[in-house]
């Protein structure tokens, strides 16, 4: 969620009155999108990933249980935040709700108070764990996605091609005698380094989809969604270049008088359920290989095996 947007919260009811007026209630503080039914329900959540879904209990071919259970089997809804509305007043069906994970519960008919200070205390508990969650999966010195992130982003990218049949791309990035460079220069000129790097790196990435991420110490991941071969080596080409133009003074003799890097780029058309994301990076480590064996500040295609 864009933190200058309202939160979204999605409501699910059949009954168009209760729509009506939890609209109402709600829209001067949210944007407000609905569904009449489960199923129609499941494929907005999953569309549009809303901050929060207020769920009718009773509903007819699927009721607000059975939706919930779905929710919470699709990896990209599992966490969206659930409030069961009913009107029954059955303890066992409020315990059984809670039981299952939703955050709260709310019955009809609606005390307005009530029902804006319960959603308003989970959205609030949704953007400080959002938050908390974002900063466990930013690199401390870069300030761009660290390996933790690029981990979750690779599995998603791998299962979304898997599913459009789509290629996707890998670029490991590598700076060249990096260690040289913290040896002659400091660490502290180093850490600096990799900030501009990164910075350069991340403002050269321009498509949307693309990413970036600090692997470890001085490596970088590049992830292509929807991206063949070709153009992938012509990105971490174009990556490659920018850092060396960038001229920053390095003098180690084998250096070439400035920082460059050497890239490792590998592409797979993701058509089998047999094959898995680890396969990519395996092959990006062994185009990488191959640049640094060719002398280093180049880019090297690898190919996967499988």
């Amino acid at each position: 969620m864009n933190s200058n947007e309202p939160p979204v919260i999605l409501i699910v009811d059949d009954t168009p009155a209760n729509v009506q007026l939890l609209t109402q209630i709600l829209n001067h503080d949210y944007k407000i999108i609905t569904a009449s039914n489960g199923e129609d329900a499941l494929k907005i959540a999953q569309h549009e990933l809303p901050d929060l879904i207020l769920l009718d209990v009773k509903m007819p071919r699927m009721n607000g249980f059975e939706v919930f259970r779905w929710l919470k089997k699709n990896p990209y809804t599992s966490k969206i935040i659930v409030i069961f509305v009913t009107s029954m007043k059955n303890g066992t069906d409020e315990e059984m709700g809670l039981n299952l994970g939703a955050a709260d519960y709310i019955t009809k008919p609606f005390m307005v108070p009530i029902i804006k200070a319960r959603i308003h205390n989970n959205i609030l508990l949704k953007q400080e764990a959002d938050l908390m969650s974002s900063l466990a999966l930013i690199d401390a010195l870069t300030m761009i996605p660290n390996r933790r992130c690029f981990d979750e982003t690779l599995i998603s990218e791998w299962g979304r091609a898997m599913n459009d049949g789509t290629s996707l791309s890998l670029a490991l990035i590598n700076i060249d005698y990096f260690q040289k460079y913290n040896d002659y220069y400091g660490y502290g000129a180093g850490d600096i380094c990799l900030k501009i790097l990164s910075a350069a790196l991340t403002k050269r990435l321009d498509r949307p989809g693309d990413f970036i991420a600090r692997y470890v110490d001085d490596e970088f991941m590049v992830l292509l969604p929807d991206t063949d071969q070709d153009m992938a080596w012509q990105i971490a080409e174009e990556l490659r270049i920018g850092i060396e133009a960038l001229g920053l003074a390095h003098s180690y003799p084998d250096a070439g008088s400035v920082v460059t890097m050497s890239v490792g780029v590998t592409t797979q058309r993701v058509i089998s359920k047999s094959l898995f994301p680890k396969i990519l990076c395996d092959a990006a480590m062994e185009a990488l290989y191959l640049a640094k064996k060719g002398g280093r500040n180049q880019v090297c295609r690898g190919y996967v095996r499988g």
